[in-house]
């Protein structure tokens, strides 16, 4: 039986941004909680909204705390999340001013807090008054500060300390909202004739020269209007993340693990290229797995999916040995802001060095899982170098059996490209 949907989808977003900056949740994962309130028809509203507090939040804020003399606190914190969602329609959809004023106040309702009613709206009303004055302040009043990168001061520092020269383009590329690029499955289509069947239905793309299977979409579209999506034909996938399954090489026969593989983009790639891999794929979480058996079955492909930590192999490899080994391991996930805005506001700089330390067991313990002249590929969705040079060089360094082939590869956000990640190619030699 279908529980009542929610009437008011301003108060769902206020919960679930409350969720995640008081309680820490990720966004994704409290919007899917609360996915059943939310009718189909106002999904994608919801996102909108909630993942564009998340990329503007400190300019929300500024406005909240310069109209109000209080803090909301306690039972009325939900409140000042409310008031970014009303601030948050007015400047950056195309909603009418008085019906995201009246919506937003009638979320109030939803929330039980209808007393507050009265102070919901004389804020919102009085933001519309002073907006082109206080816009300016916030522009005047920011211009030394880092609210005006709309990033954290630690991360702000740490991606200028690392790029000197670039942090101000990859600052704007986090900002933005990030293009789609598809994966054309190449034993179906090339590229040029799966660009004719979006052609046909007038969604407009374009090919990427260094990648065989690569297409960015000119504007994103649902994933259902996409000509044989459910057939397995083509599959969502950032740039950066496609190179992973071409630098580690995969061939037929081959026993090869995808260690921490959900939610399987990756792993279906491999299957793409070498169908008929012996592929393992583990990831930690249980849930997460799962969307790698849906992933394999939309894509009509096989490989063992198992439940297993990177840091214990000893209790789910059997004592397996692989040819090649794609480690991606857990990271800040940096790179990958612009999809995943509240990653700003959920990390903190003492993160990084237990990230490190993670990083750095998971691909020791992985290591003597590698046959001699194997293959291991170790990517993050991470910028920052601690994460990714600085690990593999001390990996160098400890590893006399690890030799690194070619350059490593740092991408960096781009407006229209790809994410930010980091690739390594290892060899084991004898």
């Amino acid at each position: 039986m279908n529980k009542k949907l929610h009437s008011n989808i301003r108060a769902i977003c206020a919960q679930a941004i409350f969720n995640v900056l008081e309680d820490g949740q990720s966004l994704s994962t409290t919007l899917m909680l609360s996915s059943h309130k939310i009718a189909e028809k106002d999904r994608a509203l919801v996102q909108e909204i909630c993942f564009g507090v998340m990329r503007v939040l400190p300019e929300l804020n500024f406005y909240i705390h310069t109209l109000m003399s209080k803090v909301l606190t306690g039972k009325n914190r939900v409140l000042h999340y409310l008031l970014l969602v009303g601030i948050y329609q007015i400047l950056y959809t195309r909603i009418p001013e008085h019906a995201a004023v009246g919506e937003t106040v009638n979320a109030v309702n939803d929330l039980k807090k209808s007393a507050l009613k009265g102070l919901v709206n004389g804020v919102l009303r009085e933001f519309l008054r002073q907006q082109a004055s206080l816009q300016q302040k916030f522009i005047q009043d920011n211009k030394q500060q880092t609210s005006q990168t709309l990033h954290p001061s630690w991360l702000l520092n740490r991606i200028k300390q690392a790029y000197p020269q670039q942090w101000q383009n990859i600052i704007n590329a986090n900002n933005q909202k990030p293009p789609m690029w598809l994966r054309v499955n190449l034993n179906h289509y090339s590229v040029s004739e799966y660009q004719q069947l979006l052609a046909e239905q007038q969604i407009k793309s374009e090919a990427f020269a260094d990648l065989p299977c690569a297409i960015r979409l000119l504007s994103p579209v649902n994933v259902t209007k996409l000509p044989y999506f459910a057939e397995g034909v083509v599959t969502v996938q950032d740039l950066s993340a496609q190179y992973a399954a071409y630098l580690l090489a995969p061939k037929n026969g081959e026993q090869i693990l995808d260690m921490c593989a959900a939610p399987g983009g990756k792993t279906t790639h491999i299957l793409e290229i070498a169908p008929k891999a012996n592929l393992l794929a583990v990831d930690v979480d249980a849930s997460r797995a799962k969307r790698i058996e849906e992933n394999l079955a939309r894509l009509k492909q096989v490989a063992e999916v198992k439940v297993g930590d990177g840091l214990t192999p000893e209790k789910w490899c059997s004592g397996r040995q692989f040819d090649r080994i794609l480690l991606d391991s857990p990271c800040s996930a940096t790179g990958v802001i612009r999809r995943h805005p509240d990653i700003k506001w959920l990390r903190r700089d003492s993160d990084i060095v237990q990230l490190t330390e993670l990083q750095h067991a998971i691909l020791t313990n992985i290591w003597s899982y590698l046959k001699t002249d194997g293959t291991l590929v170790y990517a993050t969705c991470s910028i920052l170098p601690d994460e990714n040079k600085f690990q593999i060089e001390r990996f160098l360094k400890e590893n006399s059996n690890a030799q690194l082939m070619g350059d490593m590869k740092q991408f960096l956000p781009t407006a229209q490209g790809g994410d930010g990640f980091f690739y390594a190619v290892l060899k084991k030699s004898s």
